[in-house]
Formats: structure tokens, C-alpha cells, sequence
């Protein structure tokens, strides 16, 4: 979804609670003087600093994990997170440091919307199926608000590594009575947010193979029953990558 004419939601003040803004990390560098209206950092942040400002960036680089190696969004820029930038800096064709100032600001705010989403992906894309909005999941709805805001940035990463052509959300959230009504399986990552299921002009299998390195430890796809006419993608604690046709 294409940033003109999205939706805003005006959940400024709910997303700055859902990601925290307890702590900080010390001011080295000054950020770019022009504020988001999400969020602006004010200090440059590399290893060894921790807080809330790195937690907010974690969400934002978790989409440029390494294969199989999701980004941990602990609050903590270890080498993991240092890495992830970098990847992120050379994807946009920046200073590739590892060290999160300025310049890779000011591509995170031209990606990012008032509502804290990315750029090509809006929260009612990912609504329960049933009317429900974000309701009636296995968690609070902020907690579904907070996993769902996440994938997006994942998936913006998939979408610029496929060459930023759309990407189609076919399901995302769901409650657990739509759930049970479209054969979910129990105790689904959709009921919880964290989960998304793909279709569109790319390949299910192009989708499954840029899920890997994009921060997604649930990949199910063609091959796996039930998932020949779209490629599953959750986030979880464990890896379940099942896609037999693709890999």
C-alpha cells in the first residue's frame, strides 16, 4: 500500500507507551534538526547503549535480521543490532557503520508515518477479518497493536528487498471466534498479532525465501497443507520454517 492516501490514526501517544519510553541512552550527536512526528531520536546510538531509543530502532532495523536470526527487541545494541543496521544502511545505500545517527535517522523518518507505521503498510490491513478491529484476540489489544507494528516493519523490509513492489496482506489479525470460524489452527500467532499471510504479484516461494532473512521465524508455504495459495509468516520464539516446495 502506497503511502498517498493512507489512513492516519492518531495512536501517536498509544504506539510511544506499547514500545516504551522508559529509560535512555546518554546524547552524543545531535539527530537531524526537522522532528518526526512519530518519534525523533536525539542521540547517535551504537554497541553497548541500551533503552528505550534502541528498542525503538530494533522495531524499525528487525526486518534486516540475518538468515534464520531474528533481531532480539530487548533494548540492547549488541552486535546483533549493530549488524541489522548496517544491512539497513547499505539496503538504502548509506554510510555502512553500524552506528545509528543522522543519517540513518532521517531514512527511518522518510519511511515512517505519524502513526509510527512504515510507509507502504497501514493497521487496517491487518484487522480481524470479523469487524472486530484488534479485539478479541489471545492478548490485549494493545499487545496485538504493538506485535502487529512490528511485522509491518519486517515486512517494509521484505518489500525493499523484492525490488519495492506491493506486497498483499491477505490476513492478519484475528479474533479467536474468526479464528475458529476460518479453520485456524488453535492458539494461532494470527490471534495474537504476530502473524500475516501473504499473496500478490510475487511469487509464494520469492515471499517464503526473503522471509528468512527478514526477521521471521515462522515461514509455512507452498508445500505445507493448507498453503499453496499464500506464504504464512509469524513471528515466534522458535524456528518452524516449512515451505517444502520453496526450500
Amino acid at each position: 500500500m502506497k503511502r498517498t492516501g493512507r489512513s492516519m490514526l492518531g495512536l501517536v501517544g498509544a504506539f510511544t507507551m506499547s514500545l516504551g519510553l522508559l529509560g535512555g541512552a546518554s546524547v552524543l550527536d545531535p539527530a537531524p534538526a526537522a522532528a518526526d512526528s512519530c518519534y525523533t531520536w536525539g542521540e547517535t546510538l551504537s554497541q553497548g547503549d541500551s533503552g528505550s531509543d534502541v528498542r525503538r530502532l530494533q522495531v524499525r532495523v528487525a526486518g534486516w535480521a540475518a538468515y534464520g536470526d531474528p533481531v532480539n527487541i530487548d533494548g540492547v545494541y549488541g552486535p546483533e543490532t549493530a549488524n541489522a543496521v548496517e544491512r539497513f544502511q547499505s539496503g538504502y545505500g548509506l554510510t555502512v557503520d553500524g552506528i545509528a545517527g543522522p543519517e540513518t535517522y532521517g531514512q527511518i523518518y522518510d519511511l515512517q508515518d505519524a502513526d509510527c507505521t512504515p510507509a507502504h503498510f497501514a493497521y487496517s490491513e491487518f484487522t480481524s477479518g470479523d469487524g472486530s478491529g484488534f479485539s478479541g484476540g489471545n492478548t490485549s489489544t494493545s499487545n496485538v497493536r504493538t506485535n502487529v507494528l512490528r511485522n509491518m516493519w519486517k515486512l517494509e523490509a521484505m518489500r525493499h528487498k523484492l525490488g519495492d513492489s506491493p506486497l498483499y496482506v491477505s490476513s492478519g489479525f484475528r479474533s479467536v471466534s474468526y479464528n475458529d470460524a476460518v479453520g485456524g489452527a488453535p492458539n494461532s500467532k494470527h490471534t495474537y498479532g504476530q502473524a500475516a499471510d501473504l499473496t500478490g504479484a510475487h511469487s509464494l516461494c520469492d515471499l517464503a525465501r526473503a522471509a528468512r532473512s527478514s526477521g521471521f521465524n515462522g515461514i509455512i508455504g507452498p508445500g505445507a497443507a493448507g498453503h499453496n495459495d499464500h506464504t504464512h509468516l509469524d513471528t515466534r520464539s522458535g524456528r518452524y520454517w516449512n515451505a517444502p516446495n520453496c526450500f
